[in-house]
């Protein structure tokens, strides 16, 4: 797989909010992960009502699923994130989670989602993603 960062001279450097602006990727296995939320093995809920330890935990199934697929976190190419009723003030919160997780790697494209609601009330965020691997 060939993936290729790309930051056009017409958008800001978004490299210090650790996401790309554009990524292409060529060759491969497309890699789904469905929304992962912030359970344990065991379906246990991790990080009770504290977003930053949810994310924590979210972030680590993230990397558990690409674990299971064969796919590194610069395997990346797109990460949506869902958070309940998201606030601007979450943003200094969560990035230095995300910044941990993507570490080196090349962070893939990203979209951050404020939500009403998840699929249960104790869910306070979901992350999807797509990797290419190959």
């Amino acid at each position: 797989m060939v993936k290729k960062v790309i930051q056009p001279e017409k958008l800001f450097d978004s490299s210090p909010f650790h996401y790309s602006q554009v990524v292409t990727a060529t060759g491969g296995t497309l890699v789904h992960i469905s929304g992962l939320a912030a359970w344990n093995k065991d379906g246990q809920l991790v990080g009770g009502d504290d977003l930053v330890a949810q994310t924590r935990q979210t972030l680590a199934n993230i990397r558990a699923g690409l674990d299971g697929a064969g796919a590194k976190i610069d395997d990346l190419i797109m990460i949506r994130s869902f958070i309940v009723n998201y606030q601007p003030e979450y943003f200094e919160l969560l990035m230095p989670e995300f910044a941990a997780f993507f570490g080196d790697a090349r962070p893939p494209a990203s979209t951050w989602v404020g939500v009403q609601a998840l699929a249960l009330p104790d869910l306070l965020i979901e992350i999807e993603a797509q990797a290419v691997i190959g």
